[in-house]
Formats: C-alpha cells, sequence, structure tokens
C-alpha cells in the first residue's frame, strides 16, 4: 500500500519518522513529505506561527505536489492533526484515494465533497482541547453525507499528539491501541 504521511504542526519530528517506519516494517511504502522545509518547532505556539507564515493554501499546495506523483496508484493518507487537516483535504479530492487515517485532527469540509465509500479512521483524544465533543459529532455527521464510510476512537484521558513519544501529550497505551487498530485498518484496504 502507498501511504502519505503528513508531520503535525511541530514539523518533520522523530516521531513521523518512527510512525512511517511502523508502517514500512508492516509492508507499506510510505511517503514523508516535509511541508515546513526542514523547520520543526518546540512549542505549538510557534508551530501556529510558523504555519501562519507559510499560509494554509501554501501548506495545501506543497502537499498536493508530494502526493501527485504517487496518487495514480491510490494512495492512504495519514496525518497527524495538522496534517490530519491536510490528508483530509486530499483524501476528499482524490478519487483514486483508497483510504484515509486521521491521528489528532479534522479539517472543514468542502460543500462540493462528495466520495463514494471512502473508509476513514480517525484517533482523537477524549476530551481533547482542538477537537470538541459538538465539533466531532458535527463532523462525523457530515463526513457521512459526503459518502465517507467513517469509524472513531476516542482515547480517554490522553492529551492531544498522544502518540508522539516526544511531547508531554505522550501517553504509550493509547498511541499503541492506536497503532493496532490503524494498521489493521490500513491491511483491510
Amino acid at each position: 500500500m502507498d501511504i502519505m504521511l503528513f508531520h503535525s504542526i511541530y514539523g518533520l519530528r522523530p516521531a513521523v519518522h518512527e510512525a512511517a517506519g511502523r508502517l514500512r516494517d508492516a509492508g507499506h511504502q510510505v511517503h514523508v513529505p516535509d511541508l515546513f522545509d526542514g523547520q520543526t518547532v518546540e512549542t505549538a505556539e510557534e508551530g501556529r506561527a510558523l504555519k501562519d507564515k507559510i499560509g494554509k493554501e501554501e501548506l495545501l499546495r506543497r502537499a498536493v505536489l508530494a502526493a501527485a506523483p504517487y496518487s495514480e496508484r491510490g494512495l492512504v493518507y495519514v496525518g497527524f492533526s495538522l496534517g490530519g487537516s491536510i490528508a483530509q483535504n486530499l483524501a476528499l479530492g482524490d478519487e483514486k484515494a483508497r483510504g484515509l487515517m486521521l491521528l489528532h485532527g479534522t479539517s472543514d469540509i468542502a460543500e462540493n465533497a462528495s466520495v463514494d465509500e471512502l473508509p476513514v479512521q480517525l484517533h482523537v483524544a477524549d476530551p481533547d482541547p482542538f477537537e470538541s465533543h459538538d465539533w466531532l459529532t458535527a463532523w462525523y455527521l457530515r463526513m457521512r453525507q459526503v459518502g465517507a464510510d467513517v469509524e472513531v476512537y476516542r482515547y480517554a484521558g490522553a492529551g492531544h499528539l498522544y502518540t508522539d513519544p516526544g511531547l508531554p501529550d505522550y501517553d504509550e497505551a493509547a498511541a499503541e491501541e492506536t497503532w493496532r487498530t490503524g494498521l489493521a485498518f490500513i491491511e483491510s484496504l
């Protein structure tokens, strides 16, 4: 399976490479674009400032350019937080997308979005300061309306980026459960 893996607002950190390694060990070809051109940050505030400096449209342009050489084969899009938002946008716009796995983040859904039973799996902390229950309910219903086949997994007590061992949010048990469930999902595609 070809997987396009997008980093979080912290940039292309070791945790993203570790995640790519897990996916490669499971037999997948993984592409990991660096949307921040080599920059990483230490705090979410620095990450938001960098994201704003680059701009949403430029980040999406970079992501589309990174995915384009592989999209004909049917990609599975995976992303962490900000990267999940980007992965979602690309998957909903790619008629050949084979699946979408979101870790810690979602995005608004375009009015004209439409997919044909796109398999989607979301893994999120419960509660999550950036993905409220009301937001997730509305997001789930809207994803179903556009034709996605959505599964949502919530991890009580975990911090927002609970799969990143280099951050204070890290929750080993929740991270391992996420990877077990996520790898089985990808294998099913």
